[in-house]
């Protein structure tokens, strides 16, 4: 699209061009630099995806409102400032900065679980299914799934595998604790219900069995389903959160839960090889990033709202919610449009980010704050007009 007619475009649409610090990326949908001056709608990710240089330019916008404070392995400065940000959050004694996910999920089930072997997951979670076995292999912990292929386990179904051990199982190694994520990356960000949430905590709190939160992804979960982040972290003993899926930190974690708990983690930080000199740079932006987020996902939703009512409107679309999703949302395409090259037109004529439709004629687009860079108007004509 020529620049004339691009403008032609926008004023047809009714907005103007936001102020832009969104280049293209990499990725499935390819690199395209030319448009990099003007802002980018990427429907996949939790959140804005920064380039070097984008996160390079946002760091100096923070520096230049108050100089980023550095730590010192993770001690002090930004990080300090962080952790305190989301002991507010969850409303835990202690969050402590970790180097990944993964350690993060897994040292809080080795701490919960003590001498105790056995530790109750969703068949679907990413502690059972994407950490490489490390709760058997590095922490000598039974993983017991539950549910299989499905969001969540029942309270109900919870209490019936632990009681049916007694007959299943000659030598009893104990109870250690429970996992639960939420929502579920493998079932497209699916939650588990808040009501089974509640009965889980309860039945688990009865029992002196630690309960332990994968909420790597708890803001999209909170943002869909109206209930806060510290009401969910109300039910669990400790709860991850990751630093890089939607608050833009180039890497980490969060984990938090009680002193006791916490107390214990530099030291198995430290001898599983965790321990970094720093991680300022990506503190200090999501101590950014936190500021208005509930605000601006529920924007983003709105917006979504907007759009997705507009795309059904037109022909050979439709867009779908899942049952009892939150970000994800399915696209089908008709026979009589060509996704790919819809796609394709999107992305180069109107920064527009959506994944390959593939052989069935389907994808999906997942909401994120980049909703917010264009009108939705934009957005809606640019499916249309990629469409047609």
């Amino acid at each position: 699209m020529s620049a004339l007619n691009r403008r032609n475009f926008l004023k047809a649409s009714g907005i103007a061009v936001l102020p832009a610090f969104v280049p293209a990326i990499a990725g499935a949908t390819g690199t395209n630099e030319q448009y990099a001056a003007e802002p980018v709608i990427k429907f996949f990710y939790d959140g804005e995806d920064f380039t070097p240089s984008m996160y390079i330019d946002e760091l100096q916008k923070i520096n230049s409102k108050e100089a980023i404070k550095r730590d010192f392995y993770l001690q002090g400065g930004a990080v300090a400032a962080m952790e305190k940000k989301f002991e507010e959050i969850t409303g835990k004694e202690k969050a402590i900065c970790m180097p990944t996910g993964t350690l993060a999920n897994q040292l809080a089930i080795a701490v919960l679980s003590g001498d105790n072997t056995k530790v109750f997951v969703q068949d679907t979670s990413h502690v059972y299914r994407d950490e490489a076995d490390a709760a058997q292999s590095v922490f000598q912990k039974r993983l017991m799934p539950l549910a299989k292929g499905q969001t969540y386990f029942t309270a109900e179904e919870l209490k019936t595998a632990i009681t049916g051990l007694k007959e299943q199982e000659v030598f009893a190694s104990g109870i250690g604790a429970v996992s639960v994520e939420n929502p579920v990356r493998r079932t497209d960000g699916r939650m588990v219900p808040i009501e089974e949430i509640r009965k889980i905590s309860e039945y688990c709190r009865s029992n002196n069995i630690p309960l332990h939160l994968d909420g790597a992804r708890i803001y999209m979960a909170a943002a869909w389903s109206g209930v806060s982040v510290k009401e969910y972290a109300s039910y669990f003993d400790t709860v991850y959160i990751s630093l890089y899926k939607y608050l833009g930190g180039a890497s980490g974690a969060v984990l938090c839960g009680a002193k006791t708990v916490m107390d214990k983690m530099p030291h198995l930080i430290k001898i599983h090889g965790g321990t970094v000199f720093s991680n300022w740079l990506s503190a200090a932006m999501v101590l950014s990033r936190l500021e208005g987020i509930e605000n601006r996902l529920q924007e983003s939703i709105k917006q979504a709202s907007t759009v997705f009512a507009g795309l059904n409107k037109l022909p050979g679309l439709k867009v779908s919610a899942l049952e009892g999703g939150t970000n994800i949302y399915t696209l089908e395409i008709g026979p009589e449009t060509d996704g790919n090259k819809m796609q394709q037109q999107l992305n180069k004529e109107f920064n527009i980010r959506i994944p390959p439709p593939g052989d069935k004629h389907k994808t999906t687009l997942t909401v994120n704050e980049t909703i917010l860079y264009r009108d939705a108007s934009y957005i809606i004509n640019a499916f249309k007009s990629s469409a047609g």
